[in-house]
């Protein structure tokens, strides 16, 4: 096999990813004719086709999807090999890709615009799923951080605390239940609770709990997202079980309050990890350190209104 060069392997990705020469072409900012003749030197260099014509649009071979395959980490590590040529010199720079739990989205933003506004060489890819989403692609080598709730056991990771998670039971403050002196877990499930689908963090929690309790969990309605579980709430059309930082705007607004019940809220603690079976850019390592040093400042200001609404002064069940 003759050489490639990495303009060669971009294109290959893009015309991949796009499954048209001319999208390519508009994403590297070159003409079409100079992306054909990339992948035309490209296949001389393999020694077969790598693309075929399909209708208007274009596939890889199968010689093209492992060519696509390699090229892909062949691009990463030359990424990941100025990075750290970079940091030898002081400087901090690079993409720093971090996948987070759907819920961590709300806690995150505060946190990565602080570090990125201190290293203006760093780049942001954040990827955002379920537990189970995240679990994946840190598995995959797809992220080199991930943020979630607890460290998953089918993985070998480096997991370190760096912020306070709490987790409630909320409902309108219209709701019958708010007027209860104290509500029971058996209270909550008679009034339509509204839960996170299988396999996230909320969803993993809830079940924990009733699992302790020695009680079946039988759920109201199901969502996928927390806006829809929200708004649900504030209708008065259930109980919802939430992160303190999925609805500290409702909180603050007096659109939700949280029920009156022993060990509410669960009390547990967000972690930031990377694999223990492979080194991390220094990119990843700067932002890990920074959000140990600086995650419960920005926690704590980011749940003031959760608090404020009165959970401060209840006593929470602790979420191990």
């Amino acid at each position: 096999m003759h050489h490639a060069s990495f303009k060669q392997l971009e294109a290959l990705l893009l015309v991949a990813r796009h499954e048209s020469v001319s999208r390519a072409a508009e994403a590297l900012h070159v003409t079409q004719p100079a992306v054909s003749l990339q992948l035309k030197m490209l296949e001389e260099a393999a020694g077969t086709p790598l693309t075929r014509k399909v209708g208007r649009g274009v596939q890889l071979t199968a010689a093209g999807e492992v060519m696509a395959d390699f090229a892909e980490r062949i691009l990463h590590m030359w990424d990941q090999a100025t990075d750290e040529v970079a940091a030898l010199r002081g400087v901090i720079s690079g993409t720093l890709r971090i996948g987070a739990i759907t819920t961590a989205e709300y806690l995150l933003p505060p946190i990565l615009v602080r570090f990125t506004s201190e290293r203006p060489d760093v780049r942001i890819k954040l990827q955002v799923g379920n537990r189970n989403d995240i679990i994946n692609m840190l598995s995959k080598h797809e992220i080199d951080l991930a943020i979630m709730g607890t460290p998953p056991r089918e993985l070998r990771t480096n997991a370190a605390v760096f912020a306070h998670h709490p987790m409630a039971f909320v409902a309108s403050p219209d709701h019958p239940l708010m007027a209860k002196r104290e509500v029971r877990l058996e209270d909550v499930m008679e009034a339509n609770l509204l839960v996170r689908e299988r396999g996230s963090g909320t969803r993993t929690a809830i079940e924990k709990i009733f699992k302790e309790a020695g009680q079946t969990l039988r759920i109201g309605s199901e969502l996928s997202s927390n806006e829809a579980i929200k708004r649900m709430a504030v209708a008065g059309l259930g109980v919802a079980f939430l992160s303190g930082y999925a609805c500290t705007l409702e909180f603050d607004a007096g659109l939700v309050g949280m029920l009156p019940m022993p060990g509410n809220p669960v009390e547990a603690d967000w972690y930031v990890m990377h694999l223990t079976d492979k080194p991390i850019p220094t990119v990843a390592a700067a932002f890990q350190d920074f959000a140990i040093e600086h995650g419960r400042e920005a926690a704590m200001q980011l749940l003031e209104p959760f608090y404020r609404s009165g959970a401060k002064g209840r006593r929470g069940r602790r979420s191990q």
